[in-house]
This record gives structure tokens, C-alpha cells and sequence, in this order.
């Protein structure tokens, strides 16, 4: 079947009206449902953005492949959609789309029609098709084009294929390159959820740059129509390094001892070079087996470097806290609605939505800790790491100590790891029961324990100092109080800020607290613009993560902006503290007082003096946030240069 059979007139679309993702999706859909290649059109576009959560498919270069394999594709068929103007795809390099070939595959897609959808992919890298695509006047253009390359490829492959028989007599696993390198053989895997695009655009960039380079290699497609390809055995045991590029599991174990690069699948399409180098470098950690690798040094890792080392450790606990960050901190927020604004008291509905709230933040600093120091040191590291996490949280250290607490057990627990490497084989089976929690927790703890006292008597330090101010210098006050809650969010120092603004509260002055509240609600409101107005500066997970930060920051959890403090430190929190700072000078300025001291937009109503300073009140607020979301999207880098 060739891909003419699969793109007709009636699914192409040269004049895409949409400049953003999801209505370019919207409109792709409704091309393929026109044609009759649906059986349920809303069944197929929930099936194509699921695929789009997983990671963007704008693959960059101009180019997305939206794709989906489900029961609601009637037929299988390719739509082809252009944009003149461009349009924002979410694309991997930041920059807009003008070529969208979405892919409907059945659930049930034979072995033919799988070929020919990746086929499409594999001749999108090439730059005259890409061109020809972009100048075409008519369908029929369009149609030629495709036709007249997928001839050449057809030719391509066949003469590929006839060279490796003649050199291998008939072996079917010989590499397409007849060209080796001296430097050895490197071996690919590539593999993405679908199956359909990107596996095999990415195999088809490697093989071509390994070309390029006089490389010889062989790569395994992980399709949905299973592994092609296969690696043997003798293969492995021949190659200098195993790069794999994938979005989903592959078979790891058959790589023990070998080194081994793993990456996404799009840096298989776009960094195909610097992948080859590695490989043929090997500059890659030797793969112990059991979903881990091992250094030559003895460290464990995944693989590799950059987002493979402190990046990757911080990232993995980050992901793993975020869910109590959202769940508890909603709840908190929502038990506000059922209070007493006046009084304090609470129904009984809003004491277990408070319970339920609180039980899942007080776990957010242990849960950081304990997954930082597990991607560190594995499972070992996972112990150690809770409980100075934990130490962290009580102690009032905030999510700054969780992370020490993290990277300290974690680095505490590979360092046992060298320490008893050469232990006598019959004890080898007390290191995970005994030896590694035993001793990490002991040192963990120990030095948490030395760690934290500094830390109490600095918070304490603070809040005397703070008590001094006094309310002469109202707007000055608020700048430092807003600053304040924005330094380390949820650490000491907010919590002396917030702790002022309660103390001075008993007194009758309520004007702190409104500063705190205000500069409490700008980072994860800041963050939120950010990811919205200056997308190209976040990851995916990342600009889902801000989405969620709207409702944080309007309910007062200022722990909604921690992911991004966490990923991004030295950009993110002094954005944050100006912002913040500002909202809290304003709202001194306009002398705002507020008498309750949590639940943000639920307690607005409790301003003094009405509507006019509910009105104020959001404005200080606003304007904290724009700067704090100006000053990130200028300071951040985009992703693809990070």
C-alpha cells in the first residue's frame, strides 16, 4: 500500500485557518470525519490529544504528525493541513508549524498500512519534500510530490536491501550501512507510544546521519506493529554503545555491561549527531541491568548526562511531590468557603476538607527528599531521604531542606554503595536490608539534625527582627513582607512573614496581613502567565503544571510556584520576590487590611472599606503577577536551549 492510498484531495487542506494547537487539532479532525474516515470523531480527537499529553508531536522544522490508533478510525488515512502564516504547534523547537500530517490508524491496522504511515514519516526529514509541500499550489500537487519520492524510497530500500544480501549472503540482520567505521558498531532502539511516527523518523534520522558520518549501525523500531529489526545477540555483544531513543518501554536487560545513552525519542530525530558521538565516545554509563546503569566510578544513574544527573534527581522528586502540592493544597483552600470569616469556626465539612488538605502537604517535603535521593542511589536512597525529608518538615526548613535532605541521602547511600562494594559475596544480601538503611538514615540524620537548629534560630532571628520594623513605613513593611513570601515559599522565612502578619494581626492591625496574603498569591499566579504568554520558555509537563497554578494561587498556596523555584532557582525566585514584593508594597500603599488570614480569593470579602478595596486588592495583585511573569519569560531560556 503506498501513502497515495492513504492521503486523498478529500483530507487535504492547504489553507489551515487555526494558529493554535488545539483548534489546528479541531480542524484536522474535521477534515478526516468529512471524509468519511471516522466512525466516532470525538472518540478519535480524545484519542489524538491523549497522545499530545504524553509529549508535543510538533516535532519541529515546521512540521507536526499528530497520530492515533484506535477502534474510532473507521478506515485508516493521513489529513494534510497547511499553514502559510504558521501556527503554535507547541513544537519542540519553539518555533511555528506550517506542515500537519495528522494520522488515523485503526486499532486494528495491518502490517500494509503501517508501512506506508511510516513511510511518511521517514520522508518528511528530507528537506526537498518538506519544500515541495510548502510550494504546492493543488491536492493534486501535493499528491505528485509524495508520489514521485515514495518511488525513490521504494527504489532506495530495494537497492539497499540487495547490497546487504550480497555482503551478508542473505543474513536479514546485517546493517544498511556498508561503510564501517573503525571506530566500532552502534546500535539504536527507537520507540514512541503510538508507533507510528516517530519511531520510525527517528530510526530513519540516525541511519542517515550514521551514513553521513561513515558509521556503521543498526537500528530496532519498537512500532505498533512490534519490534522490527531485532537486535541479536551478536550484534550486542559487537557494539561500542546502544543509544536509545524512546517515549516507552523497551527490553533493557540484553544491554548489561554495555553503554548505554537514553534519551526521548525526538532527540533520536533531532540530535542525531551528538547521539552518534556519544555513542562512538561512549560517553554514557555501562548498564547494570534492573532498569539502572552504573558509572565506571560505581555511581548508579540512568544514563548519560545534563537532564540524566542533578536535573534529572531534582525533577524526579519534583514530579512525584506535585500531586500533594495540587490535591492538599485545593483542599485547604476549599475548606475556607465553610468558615466563619469573623469567628474562625468551621463547619464539620470544612474541619475534614482542612484534615484531609493538611495530611497531604505536610507529606510534600518528605516525598521531595525521598524521591530525589531514590533517583540518585535507587531504592536504597528512598528511605534516608523520607526521613530527612521529614526532619526537613519538621523543623520548619521548607522545601529548600527537602532538597538537601534529598541529594544528601542519596549521595550518602552511593557512597556506602563504593564503601562495601567489595564485601564478601555471602553478605551481599544484608546491604539492602541492613547496611544501606541502617547507615544512610544514621547520616542523613545526623547531619539534618545539625542542619535544621541553625535554620530555627535564623526563622526565629527574622520574625524578632521583623517585630521591630513596626507599621511606621507602611509601604516599605510590605515590600518586605511580599518579598518575603516568595524567598523559599513555604520555607522559614515565608513562614516568619506569615507569622509577623499573625502577631501584629491580634493587635487589631490587619494591613500585614493583607501584604502576606498578596505576596503569597503572586508566584504560582506569576508562573501561570508565564507558561501562558511565553510558552516556548517551558516544557510540557511544565505548562500543564501552571494551568494547575491558577487555582493555587488564587486560593493563597504559594507552594504552587515550587516545581518551577525547584527546576529553575536562580531565574524563577527572584522574579517571584520583586513580583511579590510589589503586590505587598501596593497593597500597604492603598492601606488594605484584611482580617482573615488564609484562603485567597475565598476571604476577599473580609477586606475593610468594601468593594473599592476588593477592587484595589486585585489590582496590587495583578500587577505583581505581570511582573513576575515578565521578568520570568525574559530571564528564562527556551527549552530547546536549555
Amino acid at each position: 500500500m503506498k501513502i497515495t492510498d492513504l492521503l486523498t484531495k478529500s483530507t487535504i487542506k492547504l489553507d489551515l485557518q487555526s494558529t493554535q494547537k488545539r483548534d489546528t487539532i479541531e480542524e484536522m479532525v474535521s477534515v478526516l470525519d468529512r471524509a468519511g474516515k471516522l466512525s466516532d470523531r470525538e472518540g478519535y480527537k480524545k484519542a489524538i490529544l491523549a497522545r499530545e499529553d504524553q509529549t508535543t508531536t510538533g516535532i519541529g522544522e515546521g512540521i507536526a504528525i499528530p497520530h492515533a490508533k484506535t477502534e474510532a478510525v473507521k478506515e485508516p488515512a493521513i489529513a494534510f493541513g497547511r499553514s502559510a502564516q504558521g501556527l503554535d504547534y507547541e513544537s519542540l523547537d519553539g518555533q511555528p508549524a506550517h506542515l500537519v500530517f495528522m494520522i488515523a490508524a485503526t486499532a486494528g491496522a495491518n502490517d500494509t498500512h503501517l508501512k506506508a504511515l511510516s513511510r511518511l514519516s521517514m520522508l518528511l526529514l528530507k528537506e526537498e519534500v518538506k519544500q515541495g509541500l510548502l510550494d504546492a499550489k493543488t491536492p493534486d500537487e501535493v499528491l505528485a510530490l509524495i508520489s514521485h519520492f515514495e518511488d525513490e524510497k521504494e527504489k532506495e530500500e530495494a537497492a539497499e536491501n540487495e547490497a546487504e544480501n550480497v555482503a551478508s549472503g542473505g543474513d536479514q540482520e546485517t546493517d544498511v550501512n556498508a561503510a564501517i567505521a573503525p571506530t566500532g558498531k552502534v546500535l539504536a532502539v527507537t520507540g514512541c507510544p503510538t508507533g507510528i511516527a516517530h519511531t520510525y523518523m527517528a530510526a530513519d534520522a540516525l541511519k542517515n546521519k550514521a551514513k553521513e558520518m561513515n558509521i556503521d549501525i543498526k537500528v530496532e523500531t519498537n512500532g505498533s506493529d512490534g519490534a522490527k529489526n531485532v537486535l541479536t545477540a551478536a550484534d550486542i555483544e559487537q557494539a561500542v554503545a546502544i543509544i536509545v531513543a524512546a517515549d516507552t518501554k523497551v527490553e533493557m536487560d540484553r544491554f548489561k555491561g554495555k553503554h548505554v545513552i537514553e534519551v526521548p525519542v525526538t532527540d533520536g530525530i533531532r540530535k542525531t549527531e551528538q547521539l552518534i558521538n556519544r555513542a562512538i565516545e561512549q560517553d554514557a554509563p555501562i548498564y547494570k541491568g534492573s532498569g539502572s546503569s552504573k558509572s565506571d566510578d560505581g555511581e548508579e544513574s540512568s544514563g548519560g548526562k545534563g537532564r540524566s544527573g542533578i536535573y534529572k534527581h531534582l525533577m524526579n522528586g519534583v514530579s512525584n511531590m506535585l500531586p500533594f502540592i495540587v490535591g492538599g493544597g485545593i483542599l485547604i483552600a476549599a475548606s475556607f468557603a465553610f468558615e466563619d470569616q469573623l469567628t474562625g469556626e468551621r463547619s464539620p465539612l470544612g474541619d475534614i476538607l482542612s484534615m484531609i488538605g493538611g495530611e497531604a502537604f505536610f507529606l510534600i517535603v518528605p516525598v521531595l527528599a525521598a524521591f530525589i535521593a531514590m533517583s540518585i542511589a535507587d531504592r536504597p536512597g528512598f528511605m534516608p531521604g523520607m526521613v530527612g525529608g521529614l526532619m526537613a518538615a519538621n523543623g520548619e526548613a521548607g522545601f529548600l531542606g527537602g532538597i538537601i535532605a534529598g541529594f544528601l541521602a542519596g549521595y550518602i547511600v552511593v557512597g556506602l554503595k563504593a564503601l562495601f562494594k567489595n564485601l564478601p559475596a555471602i553478605l551481599n544480601g544484608l546491604k539492602p536490608v541492613l547496611i544501606y538503611p541502617l547507615l544512610g538514615v544514621l547520616a542523613t540524620g545526623l547531619i539534618m539534625y545539625l542542619a535544621i537548629q541553625p535554620l530555627s534560630a535564623l526563622n526565629q532571628g527574622v520574625i524578632n527582627w521583623l517585630g521591630g520594623l513596626g507599621t511606621g513605613n507602611l509601604a516599605l513593611l510590605g515590600l518586605l513582607l511580599g518579598g518575603m513570601m516568595a524567598i523559599d515559599m513555604g520555607g522559614p522565612i515565608n513562614k516568619a512573614a506569615y507569622a509577623f502578619a499573625l502577631a501584629v494581626a491580634a493587635d487589631g492591625q490587619f494591613g500585614p496581613q493583607a501584604a502576606v496574603m498578596a505576596g503569597g498569591m503572586v508566584p504560582p499566579l506569576g508562573l501561570a502567565l508565564a507558561t501562558t504568554f511565553f510558552k516556548r520558555k517551558f516544557n510540557d509537563q511544565e505548562r500543564k503544571t501552571g494551568f494547575s497554578a491558577y487555582f493555587l494561587g488564587a486560593f493563597f498556596i504559594t507552594e504552587g510556584a515550587i516545581p518551577f523555584a525547584a527546576a529553575d532557582p536562580l531565574r524563577v525566585i527572584p522574579s517571584a520576590v520583586v513580583g511579590s514584593a510589589i503586590a505587598g508594597g501596593m497593597t500597604l500603599w492603598f492601606d488594605l487590611a484584611l482580617r482573615a488570614p488564609h484562603g485567597g480569593i475565598f476571604v476577599f470579602a473580609t477586606l475593610e472599606d468594601g468593594l473599592i478595596s476588593v477592587l484595589l486588592y486585585t489590582l496590587a495583585i495583578a500587577v505583581g503577577a505581570v511582573v513576575t511573569a515578565i521578568m520570568v519569560g525574559l530571564l528564562k531560556k527556551p527549552v530547546e536551549q536549555r
